[in-house]
């Protein structure tokens, strides 16, 4: 059980509770908190004061005044009007995510909401009752507004749920488990859409598959340095504590710990006097990659604890100030550096795939076939490594560069920090594949090698990797191989062939 209190929630917690189940629960102190806040709440009511969202209208509209007998229903047709996303829903994992990040933003106790709405939320999540949330919709400023509306639907027993495995109407659920929708009041509908975490959730697991990618990315790049007969030296600790980025040093301590006693590396002018540059530079271009990372996750840690809805209440209702935390930009800005640096994974990856099937490269045979000619052996996965980098380029255009007016002008510029969100994850599966590709590769050309050779730690990715996917003998139809590799990077077999990012 994971306590929330709003302040703490750290991405290893996240991991926790979105993507292995953990039940939570929130702090006595917490609790404090939110009815503090929502005692002010009611003070405005009470006594007609106009306040935005509480006894306004929103957006555009902020300037229509809300009578008292109103304000209930004022939430709910926001909830109502709002649930307009559109296209294939988010993955069930990034809703739960959206359920835990909501409820730890309004557990800090700026936004009014009672208690039982937030009990609502912990409720979902504890019995993995998943709203369906459409992926598009959002412009990212005001926050995720329509995918959190779908989000909010479920808790006034409206839209539809995934339960144990099924699709279904909420209604049927609640039914099922003798719960009674919520009836939302004052500022509760604004507090529960505005704020940013369709993207910050889709973020964070987009952060957490990529560091499992860059940490992959070194596995397959030291296969092919075997493949390849790399030179060893251009990983020598001096050259990389010379220019002194701790990544770039981390990278090429890993590489060197996985190709520890190999007999198929080379030393400098023993075979060659260097090699190119995607595999000589791999700690350099891998290394800027884990730089990226590290700025998203701090970006990401900060966005799971904040204040993002409006207006925010302060010192028990005497500060209560409209401004502009839903905007999605610093989100925005971290997608779409984590697309850039996730997408390199893959561009050197598919120069290191071109290398180990290209004769006029190395001196394995063409394509790594064995009956070149009749056969045309890995000549095609080349190709669809180049389609799917290319691919990521178009969807690495940074979304962050991008706004639109919206709501009659009053919001006129915006984050479309979602769209950056959901092309990351997008750029993600490409860039699985493609190392899946080659991974492939590298264990192919290996058997043109001598594998007794092989470092200790590739020796056993080897044989985990061959008892996988079979040697090519003939052409046969390489799809199913990639796929085969792609799901086998998401297993948990990995953690013990993977380096930990923090050993010494």
């Amino acid at each position: 059980m994971i306590e929330l209190d709003g302040s703490h929630l750290t991405i290893k917690e996240f991991e926790k509770i979105v993507l292995l189940d953990e039940s939570v629960k929130a702090t006595d102190e917490s609790w404090e908190r939110v009815q503090e806040s929502r005692r002010a709440v009611e003070s405005v009511v009470e006594n007609g004061q106009i306040v935005y969202g509480i006894t306004t209208g929103f957006g555009k509209l902020s300037d229509v005044y809300i009578a008292r007998e109103d304000v209930e229903d004022l939430q709910l047709n926001l909830i109502r009007s709002h649930a307009c996303g559109v296209g294939a829903p988010f993955p069930e994992k990034v809703a739960r995510g959206m359920l835990l990040l909501r409820a730890n933003a309004l557990l800090k106790g700026y936004s009014g909401v009672r208690q039982e709405v937030i009990e609502r939320l912990l409720d979902l999540l504890n019995h993995q009752i998943h709203p369906v949330i459409p992926q598009q919709g959002s412009l990212g400023a005001s926050g995720d507004l329509a995918p959190l509306a779908h989000l909010a639907l479920v808790l006034i027993g409206e839209g539809e749920v995934i339960y144990k495995g099924e699709r279904l109407d909420t209604n049927l659920v609640y039914d099922q488990l003798g719960w009674l929708p919520l009836r939302l009041s004052a500022k509760e509908g604004l507090a529960l859409i505005n704020g940013t975490q369709a993207m910050t959730s889709q973020g964070v697991i987009n952060l957490l598959k990529a560091i499992r990618l860059a940490r992959l990315s070194e596995v397959t790049a030291a296969l092919t340095m075997e493949a390849l007969e790399g030179v060893m030296t251009a990983f020598d600790e001096a050259v990389h504590v010379a220019r002194g980025y701790q990544e770039q040093i981390d990278v090429a301590r890993r590489m060197r710990a996985y190709l520890d006693r190999s007999e198929l590396t080379t030393n400098q002018g023993e075979k060659r006097v260097q090699d190119a540059y995607s595999l000589r530079c791999i700690p350099q271009v891998h290394g800027a990659s884990w730089q990226t990372i590290q700025y998203v996750k701090e970006k990401l840690t900060i966005e799971m604890n904040a204040a993002t809805d409006n207006p925010l209440i302060f010192d028990g209702g005497a500060k209560i100030i409209s401004g502009g935390n839903f905007h999605g930009q610093p989100i925005a800005f971290a997608m779409d550096f984590l697309k850039i640096g996730v997408a390199e994974l893959a561009n050197i990856s598919e120069r290191r795939i071109e290398r180990l099937v290209n004769p006029q490269l190395n001196d394995l045979p063409p394509f790594l076939s064995r009956h070149p000619g009749v056969e045309s052996g890995a000549m095609i996965l080349q190709y669809t490594a180049a389609s799917l980098v290319s691919e990521n380029k178009t969807l690495a255009h940074p979304a962050s560069v991008d706004s639109i007016p919206s709501s009659a002008n009053q919001e006129d510029h915006v984050s479309m920090g979602t769209t950056g969100s959901r092309h990351c994850a997008q750029i993600i599966e490409n860039v699985s594949r493609v190392l899946a590709i080659e991974c492939f590769c590298a264990l192919q050309a290996l058997e043109f090698r001598d594998r007794k050779k092989l470092a200790p730690r590739t020796r056993a990715i080897y044989e985990a990797g061959r008892r996988l996917v079979e040697a090519v003998e003939h052409d046969r139809v390489f799809s199913h191989d990639i796929e085969n590799i792609h799901q086998w990077f998401e297993s948990e077999e990995w953690n013990s062939l993977l380096l930990p990012i923090d050993e010494e």
